[in-house]
């Protein structure tokens, strides 16, 4: 960094730069930028990336913004708001960098009422959650427009009016350079026929000055995003693909003028118009191949949520992209809300932290309307569906909630190599063209633009994520959803599984209940009933399920102890439900071999419930199996009643381990990652929350309603529990495949060098060859792991 760059922007400061502390600025705009990141002691922005900053164009944002005090265009574009909190989404076509993202992601620094901020780098948008009392939406966009990371705020659907207009002008690109180059054909077509070179003179300079006009349009406008895209690149230290294409067609057009205006003809004109045609051609096809080969849209799609709809007085279970405006669901304690609505009976205690990140309950009363997202927390509530779901905005929820140390992944490992990979060819060119300068510069040039545009590290950096991305498509047809790609390649590095027991390795719907105690009258059975329905823990649903249908009582301030039990008023009598010591206080020294679930109503102890566990069909063969490739591990909430029948299961005692709090359980998966181990846990969801969030991979076992669990990075369905062991090992399969589809890349890289350095491949073949490897590579992995999947995941 000199006195003469912008200590912001990096731009030329010119004879007068603007002072301040010393420091020289290209103008006022980035000085106020500096001084406001300086005040707020966030300096670090310059060390991610030194001169990272967008130069201010000098406009007045004064009033811009005045519109998002209009109320019901606030309500349009915000995603979510209450009482304090509101959650918005802004695209901010300024983000290049890793210095935006770090600005951006800490804008809390600079306003204490911003609760969060997260940017999606690719869709260049910035997610903020800001209390609105403290700071209103247009103070929020003129404050990051005052950093000069504007945002462009539509009412349209940002991405599809966006990527229409994209497309809009790569096919004019495309449209340009296909008329260029068959006009251009035409002009050289003598030069490849028998007696070309006896074309009179006069021809000869007409047809290449005629040719030199045509290319213009094509060299310095389809090729812009070319020379865009290497450029920031190389102001940011990052070499990237675009740069080699860009300098092989700055040389061909550069050698081709020569030939034009020195020496008559037409040089390689043609060969630059049809580089850059198929250039533009194979972008368009691989964008379109990219969109039929999504995985993130069709992960989406599989995604599963089920919800409980009332209808006639009758609770159904409903996959929740069937919900419609004006249906009646039932939301039990800490289950999601999955839709805007409103409440119509019962009280709303909503749980916002997994949409704002505050943990603080909101109140909510009759007919209050309740977003999306929340939680319950509390007795059950009933709700009348006001807006359709959009699965994606949950999708998106689940992957905002994860709180996990991210490792360095394979993908960012590859994207490295991708970028030394890229440095080797520019050498390899430049080692080329002073090979063949000595023989004949057309020659050189030819040779080095070849070996620019053949070499293409896409093929090597997009093997992992369209590999990934097809596993985690094939497991949630399979019955398996991932969170995203990173949790196939912790699957595939595990070497231990803990279980949960009650709800993960047992058949909920199927438990014995017997009831050992005085008789209970209908009226009990009744209150009873009630108050478990609220609960959505895999006991309360069997004691649900085994008593008799009945009318259903108003339970009032329901609570549910996680490991403890349940309590609540119903008709004014406290009725509590769970462990010895959670109803009677006292904890009992006695053994049972099964489990319990001991009543008392209104202080009377009325019994207790024994539940006989029936375990999940194939469970010992699947254990066995795990058993011989990995170390197992069983912690369980419930006592040792079933420690002999366990053992036998899973052949350790050791490793069995009953009455363990959810406290216990989440300190023994840190105990085992200290260790070194790479856990993979399974557990129901509920108890095990903390357990799953400290194991490297959380895993939750589905019956029916598939809940969210912001801890947990899969959820498996119950019906494909027997396939568990077949989903960790295709986990291996997979990255079999990945190793294959580098081996075909750099053996497409390798051949294709040696025919250009040699000067027998031309850059119009290698202007088609280089997207066609990108798409050979996408074909191969998908097709491979569709194939694979249908062998290995049947059944």
């Amino acid at each position: 960094m000199t006195t003469s760059n912008c200590l912001h922007c990096g731009s030329d400061n010119g004879k007068t730069p603007i002072m301040w502390n010393d420091k020289a600025f290209c103008c006022h705009g980035c000085s106020t930028v500096y001084q406001i990141l300086n005040e707020n002691q966030m300096g670090e922005y310059y060390k991610i990336q030194p001169m990272s900053g967008i130069k201010i164009v000098t406009d007045s944002q004064s009033g811009k913004f005045a519109f998002l005090d209009n109320e019901e265009i606030r309500q349009n574009l915000l995603d979510f708001t209450d009482e304090n909190v509101s959650k918005i989404r802004f695209f901010i076509p300024a983000i290049h960098c890793a210095s935006c993202i770090w600005l951006l992601e800490n804008l809390s620094t600079l306003d204490t009422a911003i609760k969060y901020s997260s940017v999606n780098f690719p869709k260049k948008e910035v997610t903020v959650t800001f209390n609105h009392n403290k700071l209103s939406l247009r103070q929020l966009a003129e404050l990051l427009a005052a950093i000069h990371y504007i945002p462009e705020i539509t009412l349209d659907q940002l991405d599809k009016t966006g990527k229409t207009k994209s497309d809009q002008n790569l096919l004019i690109k495309i449209g340009i350079a296909s008329f260029s180059f068959l006009n251009i054909m035409m002009y050289s077509f003598p030069e490849y026929l028998p007696g070309g070179d006896l074309l009179e003179k006069e021809f000869k300079d007409i047809f290449g000055w005629l040719s030199f006009i045509l290319i213009l349009p094509v060299v310095f406008y389809s090729s812009i995003d070319y020379y865009l895209s290497a450029w920031k690149g190389i102001r940011h230290k990052i070499i990237s693909i675009d740069l080699p294409i860009s300098l092989g067609i700055i040389a061909l057009f550069l050698q081709s003028s020569w030939v034009v205006f020195h020496d008559g003809g037409i040089g390689f004109m043609d060969t630059l118009a049809g580089l850059l045609f198929f250039l533009l051609i194979g972008k368009w096809y691989q964008s379109k191949t990219y969109e039929a080969l999504s995985f993130e849209r069709d992960y989406k799609s599989y995604f599963p949520v089920a919800v409980t709809k009332i209808e006639k007085d009758k609770e159904i279970i409903i996959p929740i992209k069937n919900l419609k405006k004006g249906d009646r669901i039932l939301v039990r304690n800490q289950e999601l809300i999955p839709t805007d609505a409103f409440i119509i009976k019962g009280n709303g205690n909503i749980d916002y932290s997994f949409v704002t990140g505050e943990s603080v309950p909101v109140s909510k009363k009759l007919n209050d309307f309740i977003y999306a997202g929340g939680r319950q927390i509390g007795s059950s509530i009933e709700l009348v569906v006001e807006k359709e779901v959009e699965q994606s905005y949950l999708t998106q929820l689940w992957n905002q909630a994860d709180e996990k140390m991210k490792e360095i992944s394979l993908n960012t490992h590859v994207n490295k190599v991708s970028q030394y990979f890229t440095i080797v060819i520019l050498i390899i060119a430049t080692a080329a063209f002073g090979y063949w300068f000595t023989e004949s510069i057309s020659t050189a040039v030819y040779v080095f633009t070849s070996v620019l545009i053949i070499a293409c590290p896409c093929a090597l950096a997009l093997t992992v994520p369209f590999t990934l991305g097809s596993t985690m498509r094939v497991f949630g047809r399979k019955g398996l959803y991932l969170k995203n790609t990173d949790v196939v390649e912790q699957l595939h590095k595990t070497d231990t599984i803990v279980f949960d027991k009650t709800g993960t390795i047992t058949l909920n719907r199927e438990m014995k209940t017997n009831f050992h105690g005085e008789s209970l009258s209908d009226y009990e059975l009744s209150q009873v009933q009630s108050l478990v329905r609220n609960s959505g823990h895999p006991l309360s649903k069997a004691l649900h399920d085994n008593l008799p249908q009945s009318d259903i009582l108003i339970v009032e301030d329901f609570q549910e102890l996680v490991g403890m039990g349940l309590t609540g008023m119903v008709d004014h009598k406290e009725i509590k439900l769970g462990s010895h010591l959670f109803v009677t206080g006292i904890k009992s020294d006695e053994s049972f071999t099964e489990s319990r679930v001991y009543l008392k109503i209104n202080g009377e102890l009325k019994g207790y419930c024994s539940f006989a566990n029936s375990y999940r069909g194939g469970l010992a063969g699947m254990i066995q199996q795990l058993g011989s490739a990995y170390e197992l591990h069983l912690i369980s909430g419930d006592n040792d009643s079933e420690k002999q029948r366990l053992t036998e299961i899973f052949g350790n005692k050791t490793r069995l381990h009953f009455n363990q709090s959810p406290t216990d359980k989440k300190a023994y998966i840190e105990s085992l990652r200290a260790s070194g181990k790479h856990v993979l846990m399974i557990g129901d969801g509920l108890n095990d929350a903390g357990a799953l969030s400290k194991s490297n991979t959380g895993l939750t076992v589905a019956d029916d309603v598939f809940s969210f669990s912001p801890a947990c990075d899969a959820i498996l369905e119950a019906t494909a529990f027997s396939r568990l062991i077949r989903f960790i090992q295709f986990s291996h399969t997979s990255f079999k495949v990945i190793k294959a589809s580098f081996f075909i890349s750099l053996t497409y890289n390798i051949i294709g060098l040696s025919f250009a350095v040699s000067a027998k491949l031309s850059p119009l073949v290698a202007a088609i060859l280089m997207p066609l490897s990108s798409i050979t590579i996408i074909s191969f992995v998908t097709i491979s792991i569709s194939i694979l999947a249908s062998r290995k995941l049947k059944g």
